[in-house]
Protein backbone atom coordinates (compact mmCIF):
# COMPACT_ATOMS: atom_id res chain seq x y z
CA UNK A 1 0.00 0.00 0.00
CA UNK A 2 0.90 3.45 -0.79
CA UNK A 3 1.96 6.14 2.56
CA UNK A 4 -0.83 7.59 3.67
CA UNK A 5 1.33 10.99 2.73
CA UNK A 6 1.31 10.35 -0.19
CA UNK A 7 -1.93 9.60 -1.25
CA UNK A 8 -4.85 11.34 -2.76
CA UNK A 9 -8.37 11.36 -2.55
CA UNK A 10 -11.34 9.79 -5.16
CA UNK A 11 -14.70 10.74 -4.11
CA UNK A 12 -18.14 9.18 -5.60
CA UNK A 13 -21.61 10.39 -4.62
CA UNK A 14 -24.00 7.69 -4.61
CA UNK A 15 -27.79 8.15 -3.47
CA UNK A 16 -27.07 11.28 -2.63
CA UNK A 17 -24.21 10.39 -0.06
CA UNK A 18 -20.52 10.91 -0.44
CA UNK A 19 -17.72 7.92 -0.01
CA UNK A 20 -14.30 8.71 -0.38
CA UNK A 21 -11.15 5.77 -0.28
CA UNK A 22 -7.36 6.82 0.02
CA UNK A 23 -5.51 5.85 -3.01
CA UNK A 24 -1.83 6.05 -5.09
CA UNK A 25 -2.84 8.15 -7.45
CA UNK A 26 -0.86 7.13 -10.65
CA UNK A 27 -1.39 3.51 -9.62
CA UNK A 28 -5.06 4.37 -9.06
CA UNK A 29 -5.16 5.88 -13.17
CA UNK A 30 -3.20 2.13 -14.48
CA UNK A 31 -6.10 0.55 -12.55
CA UNK A 32 -8.95 2.94 -14.08
CA UNK A 33 -6.98 1.62 -17.14
CA UNK A 34 -7.10 -1.91 -17.05
CA UNK A 35 -3.11 -2.48 -16.71
CA UNK A 36 -1.79 -4.99 -14.58
CA UNK A 37 -1.86 -3.04 -11.02
CA UNK A 38 -2.25 -4.75 -8.09
CA UNK A 39 -5.85 -3.89 -5.67
CA UNK A 40 -3.91 -3.93 -2.66
CA UNK A 41 -1.05 -0.91 -4.62
CA UNK A 42 -3.99 1.47 -4.89
CA UNK A 43 -4.97 1.75 -2.22
CA UNK A 44 -3.34 3.67 0.99
CA UNK A 45 -6.21 2.46 3.53
CA UNK A 46 -8.34 -0.34 2.86
CA UNK A 47 -11.31 1.73 4.35
CA UNK A 48 -14.06 3.72 3.11
CA UNK A 49 -14.60 7.46 4.54
CA UNK A 50 -17.46 9.44 4.51
CA UNK A 51 -15.41 11.91 5.27
CA UNK A 52 -11.46 11.14 5.10
CA UNK A 53 -10.66 14.99 6.13
CA UNK A 54 -12.56 14.26 9.68
CA UNK A 55 -11.66 10.44 9.28
CA UNK A 56 -15.27 9.91 9.71
CA UNK A 57 -15.27 5.85 8.32
CA UNK A 58 -18.44 4.47 6.71
CA UNK A 59 -19.48 1.17 8.50
CA UNK A 60 -18.86 -1.99 6.48
CA UNK A 61 -22.93 -2.64 7.09
CA UNK A 62 -23.76 1.01 5.87
CA UNK A 63 -21.67 0.50 2.59
CA UNK A 64 -22.98 -2.78 1.24
CA UNK A 65 -26.47 -1.68 1.73
CA UNK A 66 -25.89 1.78 -0.21
CA UNK A 67 -23.82 0.05 -2.73
CA UNK A 68 -25.78 -3.05 -2.37
CA UNK A 69 -22.96 -5.46 -2.37
CA UNK A 70 -21.78 -8.53 -0.13
CA UNK A 71 -18.07 -7.01 0.02
CA UNK A 72 -17.18 -4.46 1.27
CA UNK A 73 -13.54 -4.70 -1.74
CA UNK A 74 -16.75 -4.42 -4.34
CA UNK A 75 -17.39 -0.88 -2.91
CA UNK A 76 -14.22 0.27 -3.01
CA UNK A 77 -13.52 -1.28 -6.62
CA UNK A 78 -16.86 1.19 -7.88
CA UNK A 79 -15.51 3.96 -5.78
CA UNK A 80 -11.97 3.30 -7.85
CA UNK A 81 -13.32 2.98 -11.42
CA UNK A 82 -16.13 5.68 -11.29
CA UNK A 83 -15.19 8.06 -8.38
CA UNK A 84 -13.49 11.86 -9.15
CA UNK A 85 -10.26 11.91 -8.51
CA UNK A 86 -8.88 14.69 -6.62
CA UNK A 87 -5.54 16.08 -7.45
CA UNK A 88 -3.09 18.89 -6.75
CA UNK A 89 -1.95 21.48 -9.69
CA UNK A 90 1.79 19.95 -8.94
CA UNK A 91 0.44 16.81 -8.75
CA UNK A 92 -1.67 17.07 -11.97
CA UNK A 93 1.94 18.52 -13.53
CA UNK A 94 4.13 15.51 -11.93
CA UNK A 95 2.23 12.77 -13.84
CA UNK A 96 1.64 14.50 -16.82
CA UNK A 97 4.80 14.57 -17.26
CA UNK A 98 5.82 11.07 -15.92
CA UNK A 99 3.14 9.85 -18.61
CA UNK A 100 5.15 11.58 -21.37
CA UNK A 101 8.38 10.37 -20.30
CA UNK A 102 6.77 7.06 -20.14
CA UNK A 103 5.39 7.42 -24.10
CA UNK A 104 8.38 8.65 -25.14
CA UNK A 105 10.64 5.51 -23.72
CA UNK A 106 8.36 3.12 -25.53
CA UNK A 107 8.40 5.12 -29.02
CA UNK A 108 12.09 5.07 -28.77
CA UNK A 109 12.55 1.57 -27.85
CA UNK A 110 10.93 0.37 -30.68
CA UNK A 111 10.85 2.31 -33.51
CA UNK A 112 13.40 3.12 -36.19
CA UNK A 113 14.39 5.98 -38.65
CA UNK A 114 13.51 3.79 -41.52
CA UNK A 115 16.05 6.10 -43.81
CA UNK A 116 18.86 4.82 -41.88
CA UNK A 117 17.62 1.53 -40.17
CA UNK A 118 18.82 3.10 -36.96
CA UNK A 119 16.91 4.17 -33.63
CA UNK A 120 16.00 7.82 -32.84
CA UNK A 121 17.66 8.89 -29.75
CA UNK A 122 15.05 9.45 -26.55
CA UNK A 123 16.17 13.63 -27.16
CA UNK A 124 14.95 13.38 -30.33
CA UNK A 125 11.63 12.16 -29.63
CA UNK A 126 10.92 13.89 -26.89
CA UNK A 127 11.56 17.37 -28.69
CA UNK A 128 9.31 15.87 -31.60
CA UNK A 129 6.62 15.37 -28.94
CA UNK A 130 7.04 19.09 -27.79
CA UNK A 131 7.50 20.38 -30.97
CA UNK A 132 4.12 18.65 -32.20
CA UNK A 133 2.16 20.15 -28.91
CA UNK A 134 1.03 16.37 -28.31
CA UNK A 135 -1.52 16.48 -25.74
CA UNK A 136 -1.02 13.81 -22.91
CA UNK A 137 -4.04 12.26 -20.83
CA UNK A 138 -3.85 10.90 -17.30
CA UNK A 139 -6.58 9.00 -17.86
CA UNK A 140 -5.17 6.53 -20.58
CA UNK A 141 -1.89 4.59 -19.70
CA UNK A 142 0.95 5.21 -21.86
CA UNK A 143 0.51 2.33 -24.26
CA UNK A 144 -2.92 3.33 -24.82
CA UNK A 145 -1.52 6.75 -26.18
CA UNK A 146 1.45 5.55 -27.81
CA UNK A 147 -0.63 4.64 -31.52
CA UNK A 148 -2.02 8.67 -31.26
CA UNK A 149 1.45 9.97 -30.81
CA UNK A 150 3.43 8.55 -33.13
CA UNK A 151 1.08 9.35 -36.15
CA UNK A 152 1.58 13.22 -34.54
CA UNK A 153 5.85 12.56 -35.01
CA UNK A 154 4.90 11.07 -38.70
CA UNK A 155 5.12 14.36 -40.15
CA UNK A 156 8.03 15.90 -38.31
CA UNK A 157 10.71 12.81 -38.59
CA UNK A 158 11.03 9.71 -40.21
CA UNK A 159 9.46 6.94 -37.83
CA UNK A 160 8.11 3.49 -37.73
CA UNK A 161 7.80 0.77 -35.44
CA UNK A 162 9.65 -2.22 -36.29
CA UNK A 163 11.44 -5.65 -34.84
CA UNK A 164 14.27 -7.06 -36.52
CA UNK A 165 15.94 -10.64 -35.82
CA UNK A 166 19.79 -10.57 -35.07
CA UNK A 167 21.97 -13.16 -35.25
CA UNK A 168 24.07 -13.65 -32.44
CA UNK A 169 27.88 -15.76 -32.08
CA UNK A 170 28.19 -15.90 -28.76
CA UNK A 171 32.09 -17.78 -26.99
CA UNK A 172 31.27 -20.43 -25.07
CA UNK A 173 32.74 -19.46 -21.78
CA UNK A 174 29.89 -16.43 -21.86
CA UNK A 175 26.88 -18.39 -23.21
CA UNK A 176 24.72 -18.33 -19.51
CA UNK A 177 25.44 -15.18 -18.99
CA UNK A 178 24.56 -13.41 -22.13
CA UNK A 179 20.91 -16.05 -22.11
CA UNK A 180 19.59 -13.49 -19.61
CA UNK A 181 20.17 -10.46 -21.66
CA UNK A 182 18.49 -11.86 -24.27
CA UNK A 183 15.52 -13.27 -22.78
CA UNK A 184 14.91 -9.98 -20.87
CA UNK A 185 15.16 -7.63 -24.71
CA UNK A 186 13.60 -9.72 -26.76
CA UNK A 187 12.19 -13.38 -27.71
CA UNK A 188 14.63 -15.78 -28.72
CA UNK A 189 13.67 -17.59 -32.28
CA UNK A 190 16.98 -20.16 -32.71
CA UNK A 191 19.55 -21.12 -29.84
CA UNK A 192 21.88 -24.51 -31.08
CA UNK A 193 25.77 -24.63 -31.03
CA UNK A 194 28.07 -24.15 -34.19
CA UNK A 195 31.55 -25.31 -33.84
CA UNK A 196 31.58 -25.13 -30.17
CA UNK A 197 30.15 -21.81 -30.03
CA UNK A 198 26.74 -21.03 -28.87
CA UNK A 199 24.37 -19.12 -32.02
CA UNK A 200 21.29 -17.50 -31.67
CA UNK A 201 18.61 -15.77 -33.36
CA UNK A 202 16.67 -13.13 -31.46
CA UNK A 203 13.65 -10.78 -32.21
CA UNK A 204 14.10 -7.30 -30.61
CA UNK A 205 12.02 -3.83 -30.75
CA UNK A 206 14.63 -1.91 -33.67
CA UNK A 207 15.12 0.65 -31.21
CA UNK A 208 16.74 -1.52 -28.19
CA UNK A 209 19.35 -2.61 -31.07
CA UNK A 210 22.03 -0.52 -29.18
CA UNK A 211 21.44 -1.22 -25.99
CA UNK A 212 21.69 -4.93 -26.97
CA UNK A 213 25.08 -4.39 -28.90
CA UNK A 214 25.87 -2.73 -25.84
CA UNK A 215 25.34 -5.29 -23.23
CA UNK A 216 26.85 -8.25 -25.23
CA UNK A 217 29.83 -6.20 -25.79
CA UNK A 218 30.33 -5.15 -22.25
CA UNK A 219 29.70 -8.84 -21.11
CA UNK A 220 31.98 -10.68 -23.82
CA UNK A 221 34.66 -8.11 -23.66
CA UNK A 222 34.04 -7.34 -27.48
CA UNK A 223 34.35 -11.03 -28.56
CA UNK A 224 30.68 -11.55 -29.61
CA UNK A 225 29.54 -11.40 -32.99
CA UNK A 226 26.30 -9.85 -34.20
CA UNK A 227 24.21 -9.72 -37.46
CA UNK A 228 21.05 -8.22 -38.68
CA UNK A 229 19.37 -10.87 -40.51
CA UNK A 230 15.72 -9.76 -40.75
CA UNK A 231 13.81 -6.33 -40.93
CA UNK A 232 9.88 -6.74 -39.96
Amino acid sequence: MVRLEDAVIIRHKIHGENYEIYVDADNALKYRAGEAVEFEDVLAVAQIFKDVSKGDKASDIHVKEMFQVKDVNDAIKEILLKGELHLTTEQKRKMLEDRRKQIAVIIARNAINPQTQTPHPLTRIEAAMEEAHVEILMNKSANAQVERVLKALKPLIPIKFEKIQVAVRIPAAYAGRLHHVMHQLGELKKDEWVGGDQYCMIEIPAGVQDELYSKLNNITHGEVKTKVVKHE
